[in-house]
């Protein structure tokens, strides 16, 4: 009684609750006035996990076809071209055959080394535009006005 007494002098009057059993009271009195404010309890409920997608045989295909996903292996030809170039620069010592081996691959990284490129004796865009084998264009054609 003693409680409920300080609650209503203390409500009425409009003076903050100090002491620790009024406000104990007074959290009680508004737990029973709203419910819906009291928190939710917790859910131990476990999600479960999303299926994988499934990739189709087609799909595949598609993506493997694709121009944009891979670079293509250069043929013998273009291989002999990077070999003629890396023997004019003289970091080649055997004959251009247009096979790829060790001996290519040792002589690019030297090249790469002396360019200031990365020596990873794989062919890189930078590495063909120093040999001088870059991407072939048309010639401008100047119209005289």
């Amino acid at each position: 009684m003693k409680i409920l007494a300080a609650l209503i002098l203390a409500l009425s009057l409009s003076i903050p609750l100090t002491t620790g059993l009024a406000q104990t009271a007074a959290k009680k009195s508004a737990a029973k006035k709203s419910p819906a404010k009291q928190p939710a309890a917790k859910k131990t409920a476990t999600k479960k996990p999303a299926p994988a997608k499934r990739r189709t045989a087609s799909r595949r295909r598609t993506r493997a076809a694709s121009w944009r996903n891979r670079q293509l292996k250069p043929e013998a030809a273009r291989y002999k071209d990077i070999q003629q170039a890396l023997v004019d620069k003289g970091f080649l010592k055997a004959e251009p055959n247009g096979v790829w081996g060790d001996d290519s691959v040792e002589a690019l990284k030297r090249f790469q080394e002396a360019q200031h490129l990365t020596p990873t004796g794989k062919l890189n865009s930078l590495s063909l535009i120093a040999l001088g084998l870059g991407p072939k264009r048309e010639p401008v054609v100047e119209i005289a006005k």
